[in-house]
């Protein structure tokens, strides 16, 4: 019987699991179920208040519990604490690309860093220009960012009409931009500082630092005194995530493969379902078409949808011309352009810095909607691109 389930049952579960197009489903799943059921009368408010519930019975964001601040509700929960592991990752992902992979020498890098810093800056500045004058500018870091999970998603399921070249700096170009992010959060969506947690953040990394240089086994220790880097943090004024980011920066490099490996399944088919379904949990009101129709809305969709493209094109053109890189092999203007319009799938980050860059929950949904809009359209878009290409007719 064993046998027959995992013939018939586990196979199947396993390939979709290992299928890069499966995350970009699952959170597609994740989050018409959470929007349609937001909106389903009685039963939306209750699904609704499940995710704001307030354990504390307060409007605060932290919850005094056994003498520790800890966040007050289970959004908080995810936004602060689970996604610490998600950022985790990235950060994993970062550092074994900047040592061995298509970030590791100057040459091999210039292409993608310039490609994702034109990606962020052109958005900024076309979000920034329809915003300007308005207290919606704070929001100016939505557009740059690059959802790595479903740009990748998507680019699998074009198969042979991405070429290898281009899926390399495809996710190069994402990793730097999810780096972008990070510091961008880091530096402008933190709160008032606390230097005695900023101190803890110094002691709690050096001393991890120190366990390693003495060869002390990569475990317990190290991940206790990672979980009192992440408490300094949430408590510090600087967002709670930027501590997985540095945890993640501390894993000895002979072990990076295997922590990747470890956590992979779990936040990607865990973690970020979790947090598509908490944070796409947006009540439309009468007028949602008008909601797309302000200026937040449009410096957003902009950004996503023309500006990636624009700046990442442009960047890479420019490198191209003046000879400081080539580009990848089988890659031409038309494919980057391509790789462009799905960097504009913002999705997971956007809908992130969403939640940071508003405190009124009115315009974070406002913000939400547009970003799905965008992205919506950015997957749309580029899958068209790449599909209605001509192929080069081959010569008798």
């Amino acid at each position: 019987m064993r046998i027959i389930f995992r013939k018939y049952f586990s196979s199947p579960i396993e390939a979709f699991i290992h299928d890069s197009r499966s995350v970009g489903i699952t959170l597609l799943i994740c989050t018409a179920f959470s929007l349609i059921l937001t909106n389903w009368g009685e039963i939306g408010a209750h699904y609704l208040s499940m995710w704001n519930f307030s354990f504390s019975g307060t409007t605060d964001h932290h919850i005094h519990l056994i003498g520790l601040d800890l966040p007050n509700s289970p959004l908080l929960f995810i936004n602060d604490g689970l996604m610490a592991v998600f950022f985790f990752l990235a950060g994993m992902e970062i550092k074994r690309e900047m040592l061995e992979g298509e970030l590791a020498t100057v040459k091999q890098s210039l292409l993608p860093v310039f490609g994702a810093i034109g990606g962020m800056i052109v958005p900024a500045i076309l979000f920034s220009l329809i915003n300007k004058g308005t207290d919606n500018i704070r929001g100016w870091a939505i557009p740059t960012a690059t959802d790595i999970a479903f740009t990748l998603g998507v680019a699998a399921l074009l198969g042979k009409r991405i070429p290898t070249g281009l899926k390399v700096f495809l996710t190069a170009l994402a990793i730097i931009d999810d780096l972008g992010a990070i510091i961008v959060i880091a530096i402008f969506y933190g709160s008032e500082l606390h230097l005695g947690y900023l101190l803890g953040i110094i002691a709690f990394t050096s001393i991890i630092y120190f366990l390693n240089s003495k060869k002390v086994a990569f475990g317990f220790w190290q991940i206790l005194c990672g979980i009192a880097l992440w408490y300094c943090m949430f408590n510090s004024g600087i967002h709670a995530t930027v501590a997985g980011v540095i945890f993640a920066f501390l894993v000895p490099t002979n072990l990076l493969k295997k922590f990747e490996d470890k956590i992979h399944i779990p936040v990607y088919f865990l973690i970020i379902p979790i947090f598509a379904l908490a944070n796409t949990a947006i009540p439309l009101p009468s007028g949602s078409l008008a909601a797309l129709n302000t200026k937040l809305s449009w410096g957003i969709k902009i950004g996503l949808c023309l500006g990636k493209p624009l700046g990442i094109t442009a960047f890479c053109y420019y490198l191209v011309k003046r000879k400081w890189a080539e580009l990848p092999e089988g890659v031409n203007f038309y494919k980057l352009i391509g790789a462009g319009i799905l960097a504009g799938i913002g999705f997971t980050m956007s809908i992130f810095i969403s939640t940071l860059a508003f405190e009124h929950v009115a315009t974070q949904n406002e913000a939400k909607v547009s970003v799905l809009v965008a992205s919506i359209s950015a997957i749309i878009i580029g899958y068209l691109w790449f599909r209605l290409e001509k192929k080069p007719r081959i010569e008798a």
